[in-house]
């Protein structure tokens, strides 16, 4: 095994880990503020189409993204106000997002652009060596240069958050949301608004994730894009313990997992390459049994909040 394919793999799986780590610290904010989110993959799927098509209209990957994080946002409102204000059960609606945005999503393409049209493909965002004009020669340049903004804006939401829930009152009030909501209600402090407020970052969030898919990643859109990445963001959360720099550590063991399944389906080894596309998921599966849940999340999760029983 050469030194060049090793740091290919590393090179690759810190891009694998992007819209992983954007997933993830959706559902961390979103399960911070009490509510579980398992639809992560509806609103990627969404955000991924809508980042796709406005990237193709405006040639600006960028405003794809912005655009992906809108649709995003837009259709959590519709499981924000059925799980926040309706008190309904958040497992039901995280579900219902996963069929009803993959499938919307599905329709819109196929009526922008007709049934069995061909693949349009879009221009994807520039890597930072490319807007400097600059080579990028070497492992280490490659890491620090040689990715797009997305790449840096994920790791940096990463740190933004640890500080955030740690150091500052506001993360400290978003935390009680998610761990006793009607004892941080009788401090002052706006249950429904920050569950609102987590319901817009998570939706934000998911959208770009599934944005960076079709803007930063491949050059076109196809249904089924999102691949299971949603569930596996989950999954991260888990692994992470609630934590932004357990997730972080999570989401690139798992974008590892998936650059390794890429670059093993290339060489010739006589084995049909699902094989290969299965390492992702059993990972997920064996970690998951692995780690269990000795340690649980806060302690509002899933559970709905109602004012008047204060």
């Amino acid at each position: 095994m050469s030194w060049e394919f090793i740091s290919n793999l590393l090179l690759a799986s810190v891009r694998m880990a992007t819209p992983l780590i954007f997933l993830a610290l959706a559902e961390l904010y979103s399960q911070r503020a009490g509510l579980v989110h398992i639809g992560l993959e509806g609103l990627a799927s969404i955000g991924s189409l809508v980042g796709f098509l406005v990237s193709l209209i405006t040639g600006n990957p960028l405003l794809g993204v912005l655009a992906g994080a809108a649709a995003g946002i837009l259709v959590n409102m519709i499981y924000a106000y059925a799980t926040i204000t309706l008190c309904a059960e958040q497992i039901v609606y995280g579900m219902a997002i996963n069929i009803f945005a993959p499938a919307l999503a599905s329709f819109i393409y196929r009526v922008y652009f007709g049934a069995g049209s061909e693949l349009v493909q879009v221009s994807l965002m520039e890597t930072l060596a490319s807007r400097m004009g600059i080579t990028a020669n070497g492992f280490i340049a490659k890491l620090f240069l040689d990715q797009t903004p997305m790449v840096y804006l994920a790791y940096l939401l990463v740190v933004f958050t640890v500080i955030y829930f740690n150091r500052t009152k506001s993360g400290l009030n978003y935390k009680a949301v998610g761990e006793y909501p009607k004892a941080a209600a009788t401090l002052g402090i706006d249950v429904i608004g920050i569950k609102y407020t987590a319901s817009v970052i998570c939706g934000a969030l998911a959208g770009i994730g599934g944005a960076y898919l079709t803007t930063c990643y491949t050059t076109t859109y196809v249904d089924g894009n999102i691949a299971g990445r949603g569930f596996i963001a989950l999954a991260a959360v888990i692994f992470g313990r609630w934590n932004a720099g357990g997730v972080l550590i999570a989401c690139l063991f798992f974008g590892f997992c998936d650059a390794l399944q890429i670059r093993l389906q290339v060489g010739s080894y006589n084995i049909p390459y699902q094989f290969f596309q299965m390492i992702p998921y059993i990972a997920t599966v064996v970690v998951l049994a692995a780690i269990g849940m000795k340690k649980a999340g806060p302690k509002s999760c899933g559970k709905p909040y109602r004012k008047e029983e204060l």
